[in-house]
């Protein structure tokens, strides 16, 4: 698995996942955004990098009991020692919030290991902790009970679902305040390369609308604004 180009992954740190969203359905690809999966706790930069993937399936008594003779974590440890440095451990657990996916513990260890965040459709435990770390975590919320209550890891690198969207390993995954949005590996480059461009196009239209200009004629853009936003982008070395 290999790693992200630098210049892509500079693009995409300073690129949200709005746009992202847009120039992927400009290109047909209308599930990329993961329903349900919020940041936990405060917000600070994006979350960039590859996708590293785990899967769980529901637990079952004889397997997952507190007295069960084989760990049933320990595959998930396993993955968490295997995700490469600056990857995102992006977790299947068919969007069952009912118990945590993972706790302060195993965040401490991936941030110790250089990974780039964690994405979950499940819970989370020791959320108050973890809200105040400097590692970027996506979930579908707060959890208390332990995992084996309902997830039972079964395999790592491979394709999954997580918030309803497919991903495949080596899928760049962007996280921001508004979520996280999966990108297909095979098109990131010119994804980010547009969505940069989109971003400077819509920051000159928010400072026209900031100073008074009506919408009509402005945005949606047309090529009357396109011809405006290259004047000015002339005249200011863009």
């Amino acid at each position: 698995m290999t790693d992200l180009d630098p210049q892509i992954r500079a693009c995409l740190l300073k690129t949200s996942t709005a746009t992202l969203s847009t120039q992927l359905y400009r290109r047909g690809f209308r599930n990329v955004f993961l329903q349900g999966i919020r940041p936990l706790g405060r917000y600070g930069a994006n979350m960039v990098g590859p996708a590293f993937t785990l899967r769980y399936i529901p637990a079952r008594e004889d397997l997952d009991s507190h007295d069960a003779k084989l760990d049933p974590n320990a595959l998930q440890r396993e993955a968490i020692e295997t995700v490469p440095p600056a990857h995102v451990l992006v977790m299947d657990c068919r969007g069952n919030t009912r118990a945590a996916s993972a706790g302060d513990i195993y965040m401490t260890r991936l941030k110790a290991r250089g990974v780039a965040g964690l994405v979950s459709d499940g819970g989370v435990r020791d959320s108050a902790t973890i809200s105040q770390m400097e590692f970027p975590v996506f979930c579908g919320g707060p959890s208390a009970p332990t995992n084996r209550i309902v997830h039972h890891a079964v395999d790592y690198d491979l394709p999954i679902a997580c918030g309803d969207v497919a991903v495949y390993p080596g899928d760049i995954m962007v996280g921001d305040a508004d979520g996280v949005v999966a990108i297909p590996r095979a098109i990131v480059a010119e994804v980010a390369r547009d969505a940069a461009q989109q971003e400077e196009l819509e920051a000159f239209i928010l400072r026209r609308v900031a100073d008074g200009e009506k919408l009509p004629g402005l945005y949606p853009v047309n090529e009357r604004t396109r011809a405006e936003y290259a004047a000015w982008a002339a005249r200011n070395g863009r």
